[in-house]
């Protein structure tokens, strides 16, 4: 009898790309979440106050914003491996900065370079994956570039605070400079142009690209959900640490190792909840995914003094949820757009999930609150808010799952 070989999922160039994707993706969350780690030793060193440490965390993140509205009608007039280099350059450039910093004010300014370019490589990543698969395995994708992010806690924070205990703040960054430039190289070389939208592309204004691009019903949609699935996540996100610290009891040394678990178990459960999204369907894992967070949501903001043990599982248990939300969501998105706009939807989808993290972080911080004994109060009610985003959040999800239903719906019947 003869054997039946067993296709691949991915072409060999297909699983070329997704590494190089992921590994980019590793170092751009890696000189974002590093900033929380090295609060502490900055606000000491340079002399500065917790408020004014927030602002250069928020620069980056409101600099990331305004970049990908400014790219967005740009955004599909070049090859995207073009937009990749340029956007990556910039990124290490801003990334270098900070590395030589000496003083906060030019700190402040390096998070700013580092923020324009590093919002709109999302977008490029996005654009490019879009290009690249088809709809039906981009939840697998999407699976393994989400293990950049598990792999940014499990060995990137700890080298990098080591780096920074050694050597001072400024080694991190340098060092995410040094792991930058091979993967600049690869891409270079070995990376083929992704031209397939151009062919496609009418030709217009950059601005009427972009005012074309915003003003479609069905893309609005697709925004609004974007905006309520980055709050959802950043209403609580952003004080767990501190909670788990004052609230929780559990100690600073041993915090990192807190999220080095759960880091860890995203390197295997990435992958299998991209595998599920693509099997089950990605708007089914979705809500799956969001069942699982209001449940983890209610847990962890109604704890008292907790053995780390249980802290280990539901601090784990969450970020698998985080994982089983933002998996499928990015797959279903990333469908929404036609060919010719992917770059500049992109662009737009980057800025919204920048701004409605960075509204949530705010609105968090009127809600919450710090007793005398420094710990976090009406933490609870940030937990409810956040199970209300999820609720609606979900309801946008079903109209963006019917409209892609609707619009693979005429293709199937002409195949």
């Amino acid at each position: 009898m003869e054997q039946q070989t067993k296709t691949p999922v991915f072409t060999g160039y297909q699983t070329f790309v997704i590494a190089v994707i992921s590994l980019l993706q590793f170092t751009v969350i890696l000189d974002f979440i590093i900033m929380a780690p090295l609060g502490a030793q900055l606000i000491r060193v340079l002399h500065i106050s917790p408020g004014h440490f927030g602002w250069v965390v928020s620069a980056y993140a409101f600099s990331a914003a305004v970049s990908g509205i400014l790219t967005a009608g740009f955004a599909d007039k070049f090859d995207r491996k073009k937009m990749l280099l340029f956007c990556y350059s910039g990124f290490v450039l801003g990334t270098l900065l900070c590395g030589i910093a000496p003083d906060y004010n030019f700190l402040l300014f390096a998070r700013m370079v580092t923020g324009l370019f590093a919002g709109v490589l999302f977008s490029v990543n996005m654009a490019i994956i879009a290009d690249l698969f088809p709809l039906e395995k981009r939840g697998r994708v999407m699976g393994y570039v989400q293990m950049a992010f598990s792999v940014s806690q499990v060995a990137g924070i700890p080298l990098g605070l080591f780096l920074a205990n050694r050597w001072g703040w400024h080694m991190p960054f340098q060092m995410i400079v040094a792991f930058c430039l091979p993967i600049g190289l690869v891409i270079l070389r070995w990376m083929r142009p992704v031209t397939g939208h151009l062919e496609q592309r009418a030709h217009q204004r950059p601005l009427a690209h972009l005012l074309r691009t915003i003003s479609q019903k069905r893309y609005l949609r697709a925004f609004l959900t974007t905006a309520f699935l980055s709050t959802g996540g950043f209403l609580i996100m952003p004080y767990s640490s501190a909670f788990l610290v004052h609230n929780v009891g559990v100690s600073e040394t041993i915090l990192p190792i807190v999220f080095i678990v759960a880091g860890a178990s995203g390197l295997i459960t990435g992958p299998l909840i991209g595998k599920r999204s693509d099997r089950i369907g990605k708007f089914r894992m979705f809500i799956d995914g969001s069942i699982l967070a209001t449940i983890m949501v209610q847990v962890l903001t109604h704890l008292s003094l907790t053995p780390l043990w249980e802290v280990l599982i539901i601090n784990t248990l969450m970020y698998t949820a985080v994982f089983s939300r933002q998996i499928p969501s990015q797959a279903l998105i990333s469908g929404v757009p036609d060919a010719p706009d992917r770059g500049a939807f992109m662009s737009i989808n980057s800025s919204v999930q920048q701004l409605g993290g960075g509204i949530a972080s705010a609105v968090g911080g009127f809600i919450i609150a710090q007793d005398a004994t420094g710990k976090l109060i009406h933490y609870d009610t940030l937990g409810m808010v956040t199970v209300g985003a999820f609720m609606i959040c979900a309801v946008l999800m079903y109209g963006v799952n019917k409209q892609l239903q609707a619009s693979a719906a005429p293709k199937l019947q002409a195949q």
